[in-house]
């Protein structure tokens, strides 16, 4: 499963959405319930659009951003999560994303694509 960054850290202030958190630790919770061992992913297409105002993941600050996002799920729900993984499809986030423009953020830069 995925976690949206954007339900957590909605608004550029950076203040975090305590219901997102709850919403995920009941998902969390139904899996381990289930039998099942949650694995999650942090970033699965849904940059919040303050972040890709700024330039996105062109911008060195979205990663530094990230870093604060990953340590309040890992505090918050890190006892529920069996296996964490960081971003999915990494190659189409950055080259469909930012080279092509074929996927969101839909940029025809190849540049930014590095």
């Amino acid at each position: 499963m995925s976690i949206s960054w954007s339900r957590i850290i909605p608004q550029s202030d950076g203040r975090v959405n305590q219901q997102g958190i709850d919403h995920y630790r009941r998902v969390l919770d139904a899996l381990i319930e289930a039998g099942i061992k949650p694995v999650v992913t942090l970033y699965h297409w849904d940059l919040p659009q303050y972040l890709e105002d700024l330039g996105g993941w062109t911008n060195r600050d979205t990663a530094l951003r990230m870093r604060d996002y990953t340590a309040l799920l890992a505090q918050s729900l890190g006892e529920r999560v069996d296996t964490w993984t960081s971003l999915n499809e990494p190659w189409c986030s950055a080259y469909l994303g930012y080279g092509s423009g074929a996927h969101a953020p839909g940029i025809h830069d190849p540049v930014k694509s590095l």
